[in-house]
């Protein structure tokens, strides 16, 4: 049988349906037209054309558990058809009439062929590709059968001219056909890469038209199978239909609220609130961008393994006694040998604050509602760690928020707010307080660059005012300093913490120091404030290192590589391993850490303000040109440009863990980078062609960063040189910086008197009541104790950030894997195999530092290694690996 074709455009399709059954697989093709008319005819095969090539395709299709998804091999029905249709489609346009080519293939032998340990189903048709059809560019799928499907990949062997075999990696789940669509066709191209002035003929108008089905109209509620990519400000934090109380101003697309644009859900909008969206409704994601199967089972158990979804089901018992603290050390120190158990529910209804939260929490099946907790590391080495003035300063070099720390440049200390709102500018730390701790003259030690600082003071006083007025926390603006020493290590010297001008009563300030420690209640006072500046370095970290620098920045880089570049653009592919999961584990913390109410609300210092803080952080702080770590360096002061230097930078601290792990991976990365653009950019013209590309940065700046849009420090994108910046940035940031600030939090922060999340009483020395002050000098341990969290709020945040530092089986850590377009080109192929090989070099560069006894910030006794920044990591709380993407 051949076919003869008589249209202006021909398809090539094949039937999968009814496999496998008992005695023998059943097999089923089709020809049927497709824009075209076609007519079967039989032939005795001696005419004069010439031969055809019979290929091969290999179909592979993702299990879900013991089963293909949703019952496609054992619970097929027959009467109703259920089919996967493919069709290929041709990298040449018809020469007669200048449209797309395609023809219609006879397909035979569809068979299941294999079944393997992935839980991936692969089956196996036959086709003959007349010669006159060219080279196969894309394949049309589409799913005819009732449920969705996840399609993997498709292999087609046979070709002469491809080395035997044309490879489409899929990845993505192929919905059932809808009578109501004009097409139901989804476009697979091949694993070649094309620029868009480089696009076969045949292919131009398919990459057009998958690009705008991706981006979407920007009009509708989004639905749960859709894969749209589109825009909108943060305007589902706040739940005012559910309480006045929760409403929260939505963040993004004005100038008093700044900040990174998120995927478009197009939920209706409350009622109580016009500008914010209600949260009754899905927290979209594209479909594809949903967890996969095993990332999803990890995840659903590690929340009840660790305790997430135990605490949240008994809010309604515990939240009467949110402010009840532990009433000793010796309790604490039990959650790690005996555990914490967990009121019963009382409470039939559930009370704002569950209501809040979203109920994708399972219940947990905890017996006795017992929630255990492994002791951190530093805890299990050194039980006395967190008490340490050396480790407070060792962990803003090697600790989970090492963005933060500055080298002092100007001198004496001012802060830039207003003074009639805030108060007189000038610091409270002196001269003659660091002087008398250093042994010479701060103007000296500046120029040595011997003096640093975490600056909190400008940042936090604009919200001390409000966060004082809600009940059982506190603030202040702070300043630490710490100076040099000739171990290369930082010494704490002074904390200042400041309460600006609240109604009648003046500014108050107040400087501790750990110099005066020889008086019992100067030492207590020190420790009290350090207990508050760890709580501010808590809150910036979670609102600014991590959630607004990686998570909430990252988002618009995904929506736009999706709307603008090709799924077969160099850039996209690039890109893609650095993207995946970020718009899920994005919508999940919108539902239940950033959101009002939510963890981070009802546990950090600024409480109902955290959100706007993270908004106050963009607009003052952030910059695209500074996420790139030479320059964050730089700009904080801790580094100096050297090109005799490695990397080209001069550390200001030799022994920074953070800064020269970092610096490795990030030279590493653009090493790569700049092999992969360089292959596919030949020049700068066409870096300035690509329309694609072009049109992807300037929608990151204009609509994903969109408020920020004018400032004059965004990169032009017209080389090589500003692309391979503008990837190996996204790529670090999506990539180490967040291993960074993320992977440690339990380590540092799971023995919570390291890193209280929250100071809830001021200083006793700010205005005290007599009783206040005789409280403190009689039993100042718990004077420490009531400062700390509560024990609601320690859970909540023990078993939070044990979540966080967990890597999933399924992690794919920075060049650990080659993605599969890269190994069909042999020049990127090498180049990769180069970064994988400089990765693995970079390992034993880590291990060789960490057993090293010059460099105090590593090693010692009761130290942990600082192993963040090591590429590979296996799965669970280990404190070390860096993923590809923001992931969780």
């Amino acid at each position: 049988m051949q076919v003869h074709i008589n249209s202006h455009h021909f398809s090539l399709r094949t039937y999968y349906k009814g496999i496998e059954k008992k005695g023998g697989s059943k097999r089923v093709w089709g020809v049927f037209p497709s824009r075209s008319k076609v007519v079967m005819a039989s032939s005795d095969g001696n005419n004069n054309t010439k031969s055809s090539q019979r290929v091969k395709a290999i179909v592979t299709l993702k299990q879900n558990g013991g089963g293909l998804l949703n019952g496609v091999v054992d619970g097929i029905d027959e009467l109703v058809g259920k089919k996967l249709v493919l069709e290929l489609v041709s990298n040449d346009l018809n020469p007669k009439v200048n449209s797309e080519k395609g023809t219609t293939i006879k397909g035979y032998n569809v068979h299941k062929t294999n079944e393997n340990e992935n839980n991936e189903v692969l089956y196996e048709a036959s086709f003959e590709v007349p010669p006159e059809f060219g080279e196969v560019g894309a394949v049309l799928v589409e799913n005819e059968q009732h449920e969705e499907l996840f399609l993997k990949s498709i292999v087609i062997d046979g070709f002469h001219n491809n080395n035997g075999s044309l490879n489409f990696t899929c990845d993505s789940w192929i919905q059932p056909k809808n009578n109501d669509k004009a097409s139901n066709k989804r476009v697979f191209f091949s694993n070649k890469c094309y620029l868009p002035s480089e696009t076969p003929k045949g292919l131009r108008k398919l990459r057009e038209e998958e690009l705008e089905e991706l981006r979407g109209n920007g009009e509708g509620e989004r639905k749960s199978r859709d894969r749209i990519y589109d825009y909108d400000v943060y305007n589902d934090l706040g739940d005012p239909d559910l309480s006045i109380q929760l409403k929260r101003p939505v963040l993004g697309g004005s100038k008093h609220y700044p900040y990174p644009r998120r995927c478009r859900t197009g939920r209706p909008h409350s009622n109580k609130d016009p500008l914010s969206e209600k949260r009754s409704g899905s927290f979209y994601v594209p479909r594809d961008e949903e967890f996969g199967e095993r990332k999803q089972k990890q995840f659903t158990e590690t929340i009840v393994s660790s305790g997430v979804s135990a605490v949240l089901k008994s809010l309604d018992a515990i939240f009467t006694n949110l402010n009840i603290g532990f009433p000793s050390f010796e309790d604490i120190d039990s959650l790690y040998k005996e555990g914490y158990e967990l009121p019963p529910l009382h409470a039939t209804a559930l009370n704002i604050i569950q209501n809040a939260i979203p109920t994708f929490f399972k219940p947990a099946n905890h017996r006795d509602n017992l929630l255990n907790f492994d002791a951190p590391q530093p805890f299990k080495r050194d039980k006395f760690f967190w008490l340490s003035d050396e480790e407070f300063a060792r962990e803003t070099l090697a600790g989970v928020n090492p963005y933060s720390i500055q080298l002092i440049k100007e001198w004496p200390l001012r802060s830039k707010l207003d003074p009639k709102v805030y108060g007189p500018p000038e610091s409270a730390i002196t001269s003659e307080v660091i002087e008398s701790q250093i042994n010479g003259r701060v103007e000296q030690a500046i120029s040595e660059k011997k003096l640093f600082m975490l600056d909190y003071h400008d940042l936090l006083l604009p919200y001390v005012s409000k966060v004082r007025e809600i009940e059982g926390t506190t603030l202040y603006g702070s300043r630490t300093i710490f100076s040099l020493t000739s171990k290369g290590t930082l010494k704490p010297l002074a904390i200042e913490l400041t309460r600006p001008q609240i109604n009648n009563n003046g500014q108050w300030k107040r400087v501790y120091t750990p110099s005066s420690s020889s008086s019992s209640t100067e030492l207590w006072l020190w420790r009290l404030a350090k207990a508050h500046v760890v709580a501010h370095d808590c809150g910036v970290h979670e609102l600014v290192s991590h959630w607004l620098r990686t998570h909430a920045s990252v988002e618009p880089y995904v929506i736009a590589t999706k709307r603008q570049l090709s799924a077969m653009h160099p850039i996209n592919r690039l890109l893609h391993p650095h993207l995946r999961y970020t718009l899920e584990i994005n919508a999940l913390a919108r539902q239940v850490l950033i959101s009002a109410a939510g963890i981070i609300e009802l546990s950090f210092s600024p409480q109902r303000y955290s959100m706007e803080l993270s908004s106050s952080a963009y607009d003052q702080l952030w910059r695209f040109d500074l996420q790139a770590l030479p320059n964050d360096l730089i700009h904080r002061g801790m580094a100096v440009e050297d090109p005799n230097a490695a990397h080209g930078l001069k550390l200001t601290i030799e022994d920074y863990p953070f800064a020269n792990d970092g610096l490795l991976i990030w030279d590493c990365l653009k090493e790569w980078i700049t092999d992969y653009v360089n292959h596919y950019y030949p020049n700068p013209s066409t870096i300035e062609s690509d329309s694609e590309l072009q049109s992807w940065w300037n929608e990151i700046i204009t609509i994903g960063h969109g408020d920020k849009s004018s400032e004059p420090w965004w990169p032009n994108l017209k080389t090589q040189k500003d692309l391979i910046h503008i990837i190996t940035t996204i790529s670090w940031v999506a990539s180490a910086h967040h291993a960074s600030v993320n992977f440690a939090q339990y380590m540092y922060g799971g023995y919570f008197p390291n890193r209280p999340a929250i100071a809830r009483i001021k200083m006793p020395d700010e205005d005290p009541s007599l009783e206040e002050w005789e409280n403190f000098m009689t039993n100042p341990d718990q004077t420490l104790l009531e400062c700390f969290p509560s024990q609601i709020q320690a859970l909540l945040v023990m078993v939070i950030l044990n979540l966080l530092s967990d890597h999933s089986p399924d992690e794919e850590y920075i060049g650990q894997f080659m993605e599969p377009s890269w190994g069909e080109d042999p020049i990127i192929k090498l180049a990769f195999e180069r970064f994988n090989k400089r990765l693995k070099e970079i390992e034993g560069i880590i291990d060789s530092r960490n057993g090293n006894i010059d460099l105090k910030n590593r090693h010692g006794a009761g130290l942990v290694p600082y192993e963040l920044l090591k590429p590979f990591s296996g799965p669970g709380l280990t404190g070390k690996g860096v993923p590809y993407s923001i992931s969780i």
